[in-house]
């Protein structure tokens, strides 16, 4: 049994919740400015992973969408591709058998409340897997956490790694829920420790996240790195609509990270509207591509 409190000691939150709102905005005002440009808007359309989480999702709808990221560089040479393209388990499979390009396959896992049997969950994986899922986005069980029940909830992210064996496995801390910023950086810390890749902000079924919740999974993340030497992604979803959203949080990310952070490989943005906003400010007319 692993000591948790010893754990969350070797990872104190750096700052109070003043501090940060307080440091926050000094990032805001230092770096706004210098990322509020058309190359920052290009080179963070390669962080997206094109989404699509709805109750209507059908194999036409997806179809369509993997088509749109196939034609891209007809309408959109200079343009590279979303990193990847986010689906239900159940639509992995046409996501497969449409994609021509080399773009990552991305599903969810336990979405969007984690409530159901770890078996289950399990299943969901190795299926998504086997029909060609590259990447696995887990729901952290909220209710697990906020009781204390640190050890089931670290077995269980656990588990769901070993299955994902090459994949990419990030685990969504759901960070409204989790009520507080010390919470958020204690699920930061839990889950790269259980083996996460990636620790993603939100669902975007429940509360969104923030710059603050953002902050702290940073804080999380470098600290860790500097213990570990291990170094997991962060993608930021829920909420990320504007381009002045994804810029706000990039300019959290690229103060409290490194260079090699700012690569797609460890930085994403989980995001449906946002693409076309992007492109709108690219191009410099409206455009509903996707």
């Amino acid at each position: 049994m692993k000591d948790f409190k010893e754990l969350f000691e070797s990872y104190p939150l750096p700052a109070t919740e003043e501090q940060i709102k307080a440091d926050v905005k000094n990032i805001i005002d230092k770096r706004f400015e210098q990322v509020d440009r058309l190359s920052t808007c290009k080179e963070l359309f390669a962080h997206l992973e094109l989404t699509t989480l709805k109750v209507t999702d059908n194999e036409d709808t997806v179809k369509a969408l993997v088509e749109k990221v196939n034609d891209m560089d007809e309408h959109f040479p200079e343009l590279s591709k979303p990193m990847g393209i986010c689906v239900y388990p159940s639509l992995v499979e046409t996501v497969k058998n449409s994609l021509t390009e080399d773009v990552k396959i991305v599903t969810v896992i336990g979405f969007p409340s984690s409530q159901t049997y770890l078996e289950v969950k399990v299943a969901e994986t190795a299926l998504a897997l086997s029909y060609g899922a590259d990447e696995i986005d887990m729901v952290l069980p909220v209710g697990k956490f906020l009781q204390g029940n640190y050890d089931e909830v670290f077995d269980e992210i656990s588990e769901i790694k070993d299955c994902c064996r090459g994949a990419k496995l990030k685990v969504i801390l759901e960070t409204g829920a989790l009520g507080s910023i010390e919470n958020i950086h204690k699920a930061a810390i839990l889950a790269m420790e259980a083996g996460a890749d990636f620790i993603k902000t939100s669902t975007g079924k429940d509360q969104p996240t923030n710059l603050y919740h953002v902050y702290a999974m940073c804080k999380a993340m470098d600290a860790y790195y500097k213990q570990t030497q291990k170094r997991a992604g962060i993608k930021v979803a829920g909420g990320v609509t504007t381009k002045q959203d994804a810029l706000l949080y990039y300019c959290i990310v690229s103060e409290l990270l490194d260079e090699e952070w700012l690569t797609p490989d460890y930085l994403r943005i989980g995001a449906s509207k946002l693409a076309n906003n992007l492109l709108t400010e690219i191009e410099k007319e409206e455009i509903q591509y996707f």
